[in-house]
């Protein structure tokens, strides 16, 4: 097997950023991809102005490039924040009011997949508050992934960058996934195994692609240490692909490592030309 045999993406929202937003979808093109995801575009605004949303959704239609993933609001990404939906107050506020305004943007370009960072604990919470808060989001925001036909991706961060966020093991990000699950009985919520943070927690990688293969609906990756291109750091990425296909999983892999100091256009030297494009 190997790379070429993976259906890669690439992450607009770490990639490309050298870029202003509305170029980057036909600058992926031009590296040769032909499907893209993104962190929730305007991290200070969940509802943003038509406009906006139809600037984007024309750049990304125009570049010929197919929209496979994107997060929903998440506060200040990057930046201090992990995600709004378990924090009281205004910021969970301000997920639910992006919930159906992602959902619809995602359903004009035919993304399937929509991310929902958990959010960190908060100083003076209680984190049983937090974490049912977080149910009662989460299984809002599956309800509205199932009328587009989507799922709702759960990811475990890593431990070390993002101190203050709960889930941070697979095993935790997962028991979130059966909660919502049970909640809804939709079925829809599924594991974002991103090969990055588990190994940045220590995980077992082989033994969390044995154990969540088949609750997993994205993955992502990028090399350790450093995030940066496969073949930059020590993970055996291409070998741990294989073994998720060879568990069953088919999906997207989305490349969401930081290009360094060279141009993003120049970062994809691992991944030959013709293995870019989905089949």
């Amino acid at each position: 097997m190997g790379f070429a045999d993976q259906r890669f993406n690439v992450n607009l929202s770490i990639l490309f950023t050298e870029l202003p937003l509305l170029e980057r979808p036909a600058a992926a093109a031009a590296a040769g991809f032909t499907a893209v995801e993104l962190w929730w575009p305007w991290a200070d605004s969940p509802t943003p102005e038509q406009s906006e949303l139809d600037a984007l959704r024309g750049a990304v239609r125009d570049a010929g490039v197919r929209l496979t993933g994107l997060n929903l609001y998440a506060g200040q990404l990057p930046g201090p924040d992990r995600g709004a939906l378990s924090v009281p107050g205004e910021e969970s506020e301000r997920f639910r009011a992006n919930i159906d305004v992602a959902a619809g943007f995602a359903e004009s370009l035919g993304c399937t997949a929509l991310n929902a960072l958990y959010g960190n604990r908060v100083d003076g919470a209680d984190p049983a508050e937090q974490d049912a808060l977080a149910l009662e989001n989460l299984a809002l925001a599956a309800r509205a992934a199932d009328r587009i036909g989507a799922v709702l991706l759960v990811e475990a961060l890593n431990q070390p960058e993002s101190p203050r966020y709960p889930l941070v093991s697979a095993p935790a990000a997962v028991g979130v996934v059966d909660k919502v699950n049970a909640a809804t009985g939709l079925d829809n919520a599924r594991f974002l195994m991103d090969l990055y943070h588990l190994a940045m927690n220590g995980e077992d990688l082989p033994r969390v692609i044995e154990r969540y293969a088949a609750v997993t609906g994205h993955v992502q990756i990028a090399d350790t240490p450093g995030r940066g291109a496969p073949g930059t750091g020590s993970l055996p990425l291409e070998g741990l692909l294989d073994r998720l296909r060879e568990a069953g999983y088919e999906g997207w892999v989305g490349l969401e490592y930081k290009p360094g100091d060279r141009p993003s256009a120049e970062v994809f030297d691992w991944l030959p030309r013709e293995a870019r494009a989905a089949r």
